[in-house]
């Protein structure tokens, strides 16, 4: 029988970021995928194997969970360059769309292939099951999303064959998944901020207080409620309103003004939050300022993320603190921040390391998966010994 493995994935709409068997791996993969055929042409072929897998990831996905089966893709990375690659819709929902759930295979595909014990492979197929922790935003779950997806994953066999990519190509890998957690993505956030990867309770002075937290993905928006160490789902709102729509504006306004198509959203952001040269594109070889164009278009973004913030406190008046997470905030932290410093004032925290708010999610699911697996084993070690007792009494 095959062991299971940890898999702790936030599908984000920019990008999936995932932690595997007890922290050893991580994996980031951009959030695009493209349709394609199955001899993509490449150049240089030979050296085709020394190229990186996450920059070459080229697969066909078989579930019984898509709407579109045996279809093949180029994901992540390569998929970025080409011109019919797709993102997530605005207005869409990440538990409908076959995009998630590829983004999720395949992320499972390269941890098991990359596993140590993918040697073991038996004519080039590999057997590999999972105990899953991910998440979805909170309006899906509070419609009941969530059960449909997590049946979806539950109980069948979904297959990822490698295709043109290197090191891996041939091979196959027979996903399963023992178990499957789906965590409202608000309590997921707050659940990484009180406890450590060790599953201790770190910040106690927040684990009573009643607090918020703005989740600012790129198809929408959450505003989680805590209230007494729980998700308020009375209180807890969702928008349909992320940085996906102001991203793609950018993108639209620096080609009619520059003539620069970039790539995808992923680019956009690269462009706003790098270190060096932000907010500049080259231009015919020449290095060039969009900040007229990004700051207005993100600044009317914030303007629109700060008025959910005071509607959210304003009938929670008693919230004494809100945490911004997400990709979003990462994006928009500094207009944010601006606009409350003008105007109300509230008490707000954002994760000064970019990398912390990204990873958030991820990090958050790995704590409550691990903590469903320790609590799901005591309560089998009891059920063990309470079945010995029984035997015990019955021969006496």
């Amino acid at each position: 029988m095959t062991q299971s493995r940890i898999a702790a994935i936030d599908v984000g709409n920019d990008a999936l970021k995932a932690n595997f068997g007890r922290m050893e791996s991580e994996l980031y993969l951009p959030n695009v995928v493209a349709r394609d055929l199955e001899d993509r042409p490449v150049i240089g072929i030979e050296e085709l194997d020394e190229k990186d897998p996450l920059d070459n990831l080229h697969i066909r996905v078989h579930s019984p969970a898509l709407k579109e089966n045996n279809a093949i893709y180029r994901v992540g990375t390569l998929a970025t360059k080409t011109s019919n690659s797709t993102e997530l819709d605005p207005g869409s929902y990440k538990s409908e769309e076959d995009q998630t759930l590829i983004m999720l295979f395949a992320s499972l595909a390269l941890d098991a292939v990359g596993a140590k014990d993918s040697q073991s492979a038996k004519n080039n197929v590999i057997d590999a099951n999972y105990t899953l922790g991910t998440g979805l935003p909170l309006r899906e779950v509070k419609e009941g999303k969530d059960v449909g997806y997590r049946s979806q994953l539950l109980g069948s066999v979904h297959q990822v064959e490698f295709l043109v990519t290197p090191k891996y190509q041939g091979i196959k890998v027979n996903i399963k998944f023992d178990e499957v957690k789906v965590y409202p993505e608000g309590f997921a956030a707050y659940v990484n901020l009180v406890m450590d990867n060790d599953l201790k309770i770190i910040n106690k002075e927040l684990v009573d207080k009643q607090i918020l937290i703005q989740d600012i993905g790129g198809l929408s928006t959450d505003i989680a409620v805590i209230r007494n160490r729980n998700v308020d789902d009375d209180k807890a709102q969702g928008f349909n309103l992320g940085v996906a729509e102001s991203l793609e504006a950018i993108r639209d306004e620096i080609l009619t003004k520059h003539g620069v198509e970039l790539d995808s959203r992923r680019d956009v952001v690269d462009i706003i939050t790098r270190n060096h040269d932000r907010h500049h594109i080259m231009v015919k070889g020449s290095r060039t300022n969009v900040h007229d164009i990004t700051d207005r278009i993100l600044l009317e973004l914030a303007k629109k993320q700060y008025r959910y913030l005071r509607n959210v406190w304003q009938k929670n008046s008693q919230s004494e603190i809100c945490y911004f997470v997400g990709g979003g905030s990462a994006v928009l932290k500094d207009y944010i921040k601006t606009l409350n410093n003008k105007l109300d004032g509230f008490n707000i925290e954002f994760f000064e390391d970019e990398d912390e708010s990204i990873w958030m999610m991820a990090n958050a699911y790995y704590k409550l998966i691990s903590d469903f697996l320790r609590k799901n084993s005591k309560d089998q070690h009891k059920d063990m010994r309470k079945d010995q007792k029984e035997k015990t009494a019955s021969s006496k």
